[in-house]
C-alpha cells in the first residue's frame, strides 16, 4: 500500500532534477562553474610538479591555492581583474600559467578589446621580469627561450580568442536591436494604416450620417421631433470631429484595396514565378471596408513570404466567411532544397499582418511542416 506513494515520490523527485538540470545546464552561472572546474582539472595535472618547485607547498595545500585561485573565474563576468591580478600571483609565485589563459580571455570577452591589450602587456611585462629574476628553473637561456615560444603566444591567442568573442556578442546583440526595431516600427505602420483605414472608412460614414441627420433636422424643423434631429446631427459633427483629433494621418496614402483587388495580387505573384490558386467566398464581398483591407493586407504579405522562401511553388489561398468568422488561409509546398543564400527577412511583415489581425479582434498563427507552410487568420466578420 505504501509503495504507490513511494513511487510517485521518486518519479516527482526525478522530475525536479531533469528541471533543475535543464534550466541549470543552459545559464551562464553553470558556464561559469564548469570552466573553474575546468581550470582546476588542468592545474590539478601539475601538482606533482609544484610541490617539488616550491618547498612551502605540499601536496594538499597546493590543491587548496588551486582551487581558491580557480575559484575567483566565478565572478569572470562582473570582476574579470580579480581572476587576472590571481592569475599573474600564481605566476610569480608558483610558475604557473594555467589560471592566466582563462583570465585574459575573461577580460577580453567581457570588458573589450581595450581592456584585453591592456591586460595582454601587462601579463607579458610582468612574466618577462619574472623570468629574468634569479631562481626561475633553469637556465636563463632556456627561460627566455620558454618565454618567447610558450609564454607569450599563450597570453597573446586567449586575449585574441577573448576579444573576438566580445566583438560577436556586440554584433548579435546589434543585429537583434535591428531586428526588434524592425518589428517594432513593421507594427507602428501598421498601427498607423490601421487608424488611416479607420479614418477613411468610418469617417465617410459619419459625413454621410452628418449629412443626413441634418437634412432630416431640416425636414422636421416645425414638427416635435426637430429638436431631437438637431441634437444627433451635432453629436455626428462632433464624433467626426474627435475621430479626426484622434488619428492623426501621416501623408498621404491611398486607401488599401479590398477582396476586389486579390486577383490583381495573384496575377502579379504567378508573373513573378508563383502561381497562385485563389478561391474566395462571394459572401465576403459583403464584408466591410475594414475587413477587406485585412483579408487584402495579410494576403499581400503571405504572398510576398512565399516568394522569398518557396519561390515557384504554387500557393493556395483560401478566403472563407465561416459563420460569425472570417477565415483567412495561405498555404505554400516548401521547395526540397534550401535555398543557398537565405533571403533577407527581419519577420516585420508577419508581425505587421498579426497586428492588423489582432487590431480587429481576431488571431493568426503560422505553422511550418517539414514538406509545407500555412498561415491562417480569423477575425469577426462584424
Amino acid at each position: 500500500m505504501q509503495a504507490k506513494p513511494v513511487v510517485s515520490a521518486l518519479h516527482w523527485a526525478a522530475a525536479s532534477g531533469r528541471r533543475l538540470a535543464e534550466s541549470w545546464a543552459g545559464s551562464p552561472r553553470a558556464l561559469d562553474v564548469l570552466t573553474a572546474l575546468s581550470c582546476l582539472a588542468l592545474m590539478a595535472l601539475d601538482l606533482p610538479g609544484l610541490a617539488a618547485a616550491d618547498n612551502s607547498l605540499n601536496g594538499p595545500l597546493a590543491a587548496v591555492v588551486l582551487a581558491v585561485g580557480c575559484s575567483s573565474l566565478l565572478v569572470r563576468r562582473r570582476a574579470p581583474w580579480i581572476s587576472y591580478f590571481a592569475a599573474l600571483l600564481f605566476i610569480g609565485w608558483l610558475h604557473e600559467l594555467t589560471l592566466i589563459q582563462f583570465a585574459l580571455y575573461s577580460v577580453g570577452r567581457y570588458r573589450g578589446r581595450r581592456a584585453g591589450i591592456l591586460a595582454t602587456l601587462g601579463y607579458v611585462g610582468f612574466a618577462l621580469v619574472v623570468f629574468s629574476v634569479p631562481g626561475w628553473p633553469g637556465p636563463k637561456a632556456e627561460s627566455l627561450s620558454a618565454f618567447l615560444s610558450l609564454v607569450v603566444p599563450i597570453g597573446v591567442l586567449a586575449s585574441a580568442v577573448g576579444i573576438a568573442a566580445y566583438r560577436h556578442d556586440l554584433v548579435s546583440e546589434l543585429t537583434a536591436r535591428r531586428a526588434e526595431s524592425a518589428v517594432l516600427q513593421a507594427v507602428q505602420q501598421e498601427r498607423t494604416s490601421v487608424a488611416s483605414d479607420v479614418h477613411d472608412f468610418v469617417g465617410r460614414e459619419l459625413t454621410l450620417l452628418t449629412v443626413r441627420s441634418e437634412v432630416l433636422s431640416t425636414r422636421a424643423r416645425e414638427t416635435a421631433y426637430a429638436k431631437d434631429f438637431e441634437e444627433l446631427a451635432d453629436t455626428a459633427r462632433r464624433a467626426h470631429l474627435v475621430l479626426n483629433e484622434i488619428i492623426v494621418l501621416r501623408g498621404e496614402r491611398a486607401s488599401t484595396p479590398g477582396v476586389d483587388g486579390l486577383p490583381a495580387l495573384a496575377e502579379e505573384s504567378g508573373r513573378a514565378g508563383s502561381p497562385v490558386r485563389l478561391a474566395v467566398d462571394p459572401d465576403v464581398h459583403a464584408l466591410s471596408p475594414l475587413r477587406q483591407a485585412a483579408v487584402y493586407r495579410v494576403v499581400q504579405e503571405c504572398l510576398t513570404n512565399a516568394a522569398k522562401h518557396a519561390h515557384g511553388e504554387t500557393i493556395e489561398v483560401s478566403v472563407k466567411a465561416d459563420g460569425p468568422r472570417l477565415r483567412i488561409a495561405v498555404s505554400n509546398a516548401l521547395p526540397a532544397r534550401t535555398p543557398g543564400r537565405a533571403p533577407v527577412s527581419a519577420g516585420s511583415g508577419t508581425a505587421s499582418m498579426s497586428e492588423r489581425v489582432r487590431s480587429l479582434g481576431g488571431d493568426l498563427t503560422a505553422t511550418r511542416t517539414r514538406d509545407s507552410y500555412e498561415v491562417v487568420a480569423t477575425l469577426p466578420r462584424h
